[in-house]
């Protein structure tokens, strides 16, 4: 059994081979050496999850040996022992990063003790690195919240545009979460220290938007009282996210045009190009093909930005993310209100899952932080959501969820019961069929077969791969 590396440094031999015997009976894996200056030698040559030191030592004492932990592994916790005297000193150890001390004389459970609790620190301090590394290095896309199989797709390509320069395309209904995804791709791109610079090109009015994006000089038009840095230079080094680029003006149009063939820009009423180094990301809920066959949107520009295309899907075509993103928001708003427990009923659930959702994530948000605020108890009812869809609906519905086919999660009070369920009715459903069920809801057979492991489902029917079955 490895629980943990630990280096004993005393100078005292008895003690030392007596601490060293304790802890390998525990089952870590431990090193003695009989001062700190061969301790700090083996901390040059060797990473160890705790080092176990005597404060008071000649030449190099508990203290030293400290400092050289902190610089070589700052992870690593420390342990001192200390003579009563010394407690004052062993107090402001910890001050400087020691994890605890202990007195002498001790026994070897009390040191045990703060021993077992430093490993586990420690174990979690790497797990927490770990994670926090790995999500930064493959998914580090907060908010954007899911399993189905459409949003993995979206943040498959996302991770991959990510390692590139090329212009991306993000389209989507209104409120599914284009900037999120373009958020996603400067954080993890090379650009990530530089500015991430949002407009919204329907926004500005039609005499201002050349300006805005490029900047003007003085006196280029009345009221030009002195040069302006349009937003594509203070986008330098960094990403401009132009959502809804389908409402430019052609004058507009013709200056992205000349920046995406040159990375060049000219100000209003200026004289002299400046070379502009942007990423350009570009959003739309229009059709751009149609527009650019009404004549409305240049088709050069559109082929320009077209490079790489991500489209996000409406909600009502990815419903089973529809629970994960309730405890997502729910959460989120919980802690803006500073309100305590609160949970969706069960009809209130189905109501989520039947509901079509026009206004997408964004109004999916929106629902939850007014039923949020406005609720009085723990448990949020149907009749205390603000949809536009008649009550009665949904209460039908939750009465016999088998029966509607468009409801793959069964909706009950909390969201693993009800992963749970789906998996058992699917089982039921397809005869144990595990590759027709991962199929019927949208997971892959590997993930199915962990959550039957998970939450220990056994079948009526015997589970198998077999499609023929």
């Amino acid at each position: 059994m490895e629980d943990g590396k630990i280096l004993v440094v005393e100078d005292q031999d008895a003690m030392r081979e007596s601490l060293v015997i304790a802890f390998k009976d525990e089952g870590y894996q431990v090193e003695g050496v009989a001062s700190g200056e061969e301790a700090i030698q083996r901390l040059n040559n060797k990473v160890y999850d705790l080092v176990v030191t005597d404060l008071k030592m000649k030449k190099v004492d508990g203290l030293e040996v400290l400092k050289a932990v902190k610089n070589t592994n700052s992870s690593t916790e420390v342990v001192l022992i200390t003579a009563y005297g010394t407690i004052i000193t062993a107090v402001q150890a910890i001050r400087d990063g020691a994890y605890d001390y202990v007195t002498k004389p001790f026994r070897h459970q009390e040191i045990l003790r703060v021993v077992k609790k430093a490993i586990e620190k420690k174990s979690l301090k790497d797990r927490v690195r770990y994670l926090e590394g790995e999500i930064r290095d493959k998914y580090k896309f907060e908010g954007i919240v899911g399993n189905s199989n459409a949003i993995l797709e979206v943040l498959k390509t996302t991770s991959h545009v990510c390692r590139t320069e090329s212009t991306v395309l993000i389209t989507g209904e209104s409120g599914t979460g284009k900037e999120l995804i373009a958020r996603a791709v400067h954080y993890n791109s090379p650009r990530r220290d530089g500015p991430f610079v949002v407009i919204n090109c329907g926004a500005l009015p039609e005499n201002l938007q050349e300006s805005e994006l490029f900047g003007h000089v003085k006196g280029a038009f009345t009221g030009a009282i002195r040069d302006k840095v349009g937003l594509f230079q203070q986008a330098q080094k960094g990403t401009i996210l132009l959502d809804e680029i389908g409402e430019t003006l052609p004058s507009t149009q013709v200056k992205l045009l000349r920046f995406l063939q040159g990375g060049e820009i000219r100000p209003v009423g200026g004289n002299k190009a400046i070379y502009v180094d942007t990423r350009i990301i570009a959003a739309t809920n229009e059709n751009l093909e149609k527009a650019v066959e009404s004549g409305k949107f240049r088709k050069d520009l559109f082929y320009r930005i077209n490079v790489i295309r991500i489209h996000m899907p409406p909600l009502r075509e990815r419903r089973e993310d529809i629970p994960p993103l309730v405890e997502y928001f729910l959460e989120k708003i919980l802690e803006k209100f500073k309100k305590g427990k609160r949970v969706f009923s069960e009809e209130a659930m189905c109501a989520f899952m039947n509901y079509d959702w026009p206004g997408n994530i964004r109004e999916l948000q929106n629902i939850i932080e007014r039923a949020v605020a406005l609720s009085k108890s723990e448990i949020i009812n149907v009749d205390e959501l603000p949809l536009p869809v008649p009550v009665e609906k949904f209460a039908a519905l939750s009465r016999n969820p088998l029966n509607d086919e468009r409801k793959k999660s069964f909706i009950v009070t909390t969201l693993a019961e009800q992963e749970k369920n789906a998996i058992i009715a699917a089982l039921n459903k397809y005869g144990g069929n595990q590759t027709k069920v991962s199929q019927a809801l949208g997971i892959s057979t590997t993930t199915l077969w962990r959550k039957i492991k998970k939450y220990r489902i056994k079948s009526q029917h015997e589970i198998s791969d077999n499609v023929d079955n």
